[in-house]
């Protein structure tokens, strides 16, 4: 029986995420905490890894207390933490944040905050996006001295499945404009469509540094592997990885666990 086996949150857009035992789904259905916080400039666009590649150099690393999310930072000066939520002090840490990563980036940085949907990558299907580990696997195998951590650091899904083949996540979308409904615990989602990717994969994500080739070799071994049961309306182009997801606003407040079962309705 195919079991959730990962559950990985992004506080902050474009920094790393963290693992998780259990997640409670927003109101919009993606989960809570996911991508709550994103780096904007002056005009408001999004400071990430698409658009900024240096920021794959930061050292950082994000967890929870009770006060919120804490985001650390390694710089010359040695670690520093700063706490981001409602809490009084937060107003001071997320001011030091923003004038530390303005710093490092070289422009202005203002961190927005949607504690309600977060900022999804589609926000047409704003729920967790999911893959599974033999896909992670799989797909590291086609790049030698890669393993399925690094992928799984590169592509960034927020829900894992294991016991199921690679690409088993392709069986949760059909047709454009269809849905394909499954239920992982006692929560039900609808499968949309697979994840169209962008330039943040080809790159190392602790350095930067392009992988030479990556996006062709993808692309050409995704076309080869994928299952012939697969509805090849949805591959515009196959450079298209785990798939995206939306929930019923019925299902916002409930909880997921790793060891949840996975099935198709």
């Amino acid at each position: 029986m195919t079991r959730l086996s990962r559950i990985t949150i992004y506080p902050v857009k474009s920094l790393p995420g963290v693992d998780v035992t259990q997640a409670t789904l927003g109101p919009r259905g993606a989960l809570r905490h996911d991508r709550e916080f994103a780096l904007v400039d002056a005009y408001g666009n999004f400071i990430n890894g698409k658009r900024n590649a240096g920021i794959h150099r930061l050292a950082a690393a994000c967890t929870f207390n009770d006060d919120g999310i804490v985001v650390a930072i390694r710089d010359q000066a040695g670690v520093r933490a700063f706490v981001l939520g409602e809490h009084e002090q937060c107003a001071a840490d997320r001011t030091a944040l923003e004038a530390l990563l303005s710093g490092f980036i070289g422009i202005g940085v203002q961190l927005k905050r949607d504690s309600t949907c977060g900022f999804p990558d589609d926000l047409d299907s704003p729920g967790p996006t999911v893959i599974s580990t033999a896909t992670l696997n799989d797909v590291a195998g086609w790049y030698p001295g890669h393993d399925a951590h690094d992928m799984r650091r590169r592509f960034r899904a927020n829900l894992e499945f294991d016991e199921c083949p690679a690409f088993w996540e392709d069986c949760l979308f059909v047709a454009p404009e269809s849905v394909v409904n499954f239920r992982i615990g006692e929560i039900e989602f609808s499968g949309v469509n697979p994840c169209r990717r962008c330039v943040v994969p080809t790159r190392d994500p602790s350095t930067g540094e392009e992988l030479a080739g990556f996006q062709r070799t993808f692309t050409a071994r995704r076309k080869e592997t994928l299952p012939a049961w697969v509805n090849r309306a949805q591959f515009d182009f196959f450079y298209r990885l785990a798939v995206n997801t939306r929930v019923a606003q019925s299902e916002a407040g409930k909880t997921i666990h790793v060891g949840d079962s996975v099935e198709i309705i």
